[in-house]
């Protein structure tokens, strides 16, 4: 009996592995350590060395941050872009209770899910991400400068909003 129920969960563990792992590309860098690319789990090139300048993602499964045409945008599989990560500590922002702080066409500050969808469209002056469902935000803001790598956001009307855009207490 105990044989079987590890067979079994030998079985599941395996099947389980093999479904993720098969879900993912993985960045891999030419030996100079200058063009990097995606391979699939057989190690297939899915997105060849070189097409980008940059893949700042390691794991890509529904989106990846890539540098293109010296812009650094977020793709799908399919490589169509969905938006603009806002920057943050030399990459992408980092992804906080679900959601990636974006860029608008307007350098306005928005949100979207880690699925690459665009959540609350970009209309905010200064935006931190999200915590514990909400993110606080404004749009009368100013940057200072703290020192010459480090600025803060400065506003006397800052406010929070939900997960949906909408503004909560």
């Amino acid at each position: 009996m105990r044989m079987r129920v590890w067979l079994v969960l030998i079985v599941i563990g395996l099947a389980a592995c093999k479904a993720g792992h098969n879900g993912y590309l993985y960045k891999v860098t030419d030996a100079t350590g200058n063009r990097e690319g995606y391979v699939n789990a057989s190690h297939d090139t899915v997105i060849p060395l070189g097409k980008y300048q940059l893949c700042y993602t390691d794991t890509f499964k529904n989106l990846a941050f890539v540098l293109k045409n010296n812009r650094m945008v977020a793709i799908d599989r399919d490589e169509r872009v969905l938006f603009e990560p806002f920057p943050f500590d030399n990459g992408p922002d980092y992804a906080n209770d679900g959601y990636y702080r974006i860029l608008g066409d307007n350098k306005k500050i928005g949100y979207a899910d880690t699925l690459g969808d665009i959540k609350i469209k970009p209309q905010f002056g200064c935006a931190f991400p999200f915590e514990n469902g909400r993110a606080k935000v404004s749009n009368n803001c100013k940057t200072v400068a703290v020192d010459q790598e480090h600025s803060v956001w400065e506003s006397n009307q800052w406010f929070y909003i939900d997960k949906q855009g909408k503004r909560v207490k």
